[in-house]
């Protein structure tokens, strides 16, 4: 498939609310199969369809454990606490420490707009809801404690919590 371009702070798509998917056609599968590629391409664990310029409610993730599509993805259910660093392709170099629940229900369908529901912890629940608020125009940068660092200068992180 084809790499997109990483859309980067300050592109106002960023900051838009995305609209449902209601059918799955050729060039939805295209664009889920982009954004996977373009994920990877990235090093990222995660990319929302906003990022690559679609307003569309579609998401993809992979913290290793294989991709993960959820379309039209809906938070049912969060709890406990999780504080540690996060960052995002849209904001390159950077991260800050952000606190996001611990545990994460989610309802989605997949690339074949099958219903199914996730339970997520730890690193993937952070990703979950990392990537939900791209879809309601939200960066991770509204949720920082604290500063941006840059993520090269290793001396200069923050101690995590």
């Amino acid at each position: 498939m084809a790499l997109r371009q990483i859309r980067i702070l300050g592109d106002t798509i960023l900051e838009k609310a995305c609209r449902p998917v209601k059918e799955i056609t050729p060039r939805t599968k295209e664009l889920i199969q982009d954004m996977l590629d373009t994920m990877y391409d990235a090093c990222g664990v995660g990319l929302a369809a906003p990022q690559v310029g679609i307003l569309k409610r579609i998401v993809v993730i992979d913290i290793g454990e294989g991709p993960i599509v959820m379309v039209n993805p809906e938070i049912l259910e969060t709890s406990g606490e999780q504080t540690g660093q996060e960052g995002c392709l849209s904001l390159p170099g950077q991260a800050g420490i952000v606190t996001r629940p611990n545990y994460v229900k989610v309802r989605a369908y997949n690339e074949n707009m099958e219903e199914y529901e996730l339970e997520a912890t730890e690193l993937l629940a952070r990703a979950v809801c990392h990537e939900c608020d791209h879809l309601d125009g939200i960066m991770y940068i509204r949720h920082v404690e604290g500063d941006l660092f840059d993520v090269e200068a290793e001396d200069e992180m923050p101690e995590e919590e």
